[in-house]
């Protein structure tokens, strides 16, 4: 099996140009699932219905989230009946949506989980305490990916180790920027820190630069707004052999023209 993994969609540019090249990298890689983080889709934060249906309609089979996933209010009872779009498993089981799904692709089964970090972020419960039991949920699925969403990097790679072995991927998202450390860890697990972003490059994380600057410059509070200038999609490619160990992760980056 064959799995894309889109980093973190930022705003109308992010989202557009993934829209527009799904198409061909999913030609190009010949991948059986598309899996994005849609945390920053709308304006940055959080997602919309009506963007999740465009994503989904483009050939997206799971989007991921994070900790921006409640801030569109219109998407709580759309989490509820959308079984494709998942939010952290580790946040309160009442709370709108599901932390995991499970997908059927040309190349097999494949579960996807949705886990946040705890350091700088404010999930319910820790994601080390909940993810046997998300596991346990998954029916003796073995290809699964696992977004762990979250701000330290020592909390990302722990959450590697952690689940080496009982998953084929861990790929870390939230930060925007895309770490050198795709590598397969000695159980078969895939691992990358942060897969980066799909969104403007001419930016501060997907952010208009000056705006970004002037609230570290003035230390007051400024409206942020999406970017838009030299946008790429980048990511992760992974292959899942037997049992759903990981045979390869390769990252991949691909821009407007």
């Amino acid at each position: 099996m064959i799995v894309l993994f889109f980093a973190d969609v930022v705003g109308k540019p992010g989202r557009d140009l993934l829209i527009a090249k799904l198409p061909e990298l999913r030609r190009i890689h010949d991948a059986d699932a598309v899996i994005a983080n849609g945390e920053n889709v709308t304006d940055g934060k959080g997602i919309k219905p009506p963007h999740a249906d465009a994503l989904l309609r483009a050939g997206v089979d799971v989007i991921t989230s994070g900790n921006h996933i409640y801030k569109q209010r219109d998407i709580y009872r759309y989490l509820d009946e959308q079984p494709h779009i998942i939010r952290p498993f580790n946040y309160l089981p009442s709370n709108p949506g599901r932390g995991l799904t499970i997908v059927d692709t040309p190349g097999g089964r494949l579960a996807v989980v949705n886990l946040s970090g705890s350091l700088y972020l404010t999930p319910a419960r820790s994601a080390f305490d909940v993810v046997g039991d998300a596991l346990e949920q998954l029916h003796g699925v073995r290809n699964v990916i696992v977004d762990m969403h979250a701000e330290a990097t020592s909390e990302k790679v722990a959450m590697g180790w952690h689940l080496d072995g009982q998953v084929s991927a861990v790929i870390g998202t939230h930060t925007h920027v895309r770490t050198g450390d795709a590598h397969i860890l000695p159980g078969g697990t895939a691992y990358i820190t942060d897969a980066g972003m799909c969104g403007a490059r001419d930016s501060v994380i997907g952010v208009k630069k000056e705006l970004v600057l002037e609230r570290f410059l003035t230390q007051l509070p400024v409206r942020f707004e999406v970017a838009s200038g030299n946008v790429w999609l980048e990511g992760v490619v992974v292959e899942i052999g037997v049992e759903g160990r990981a045979n390869r992760i390769e990252p991949f980056e691909l821009g407007a023209t």
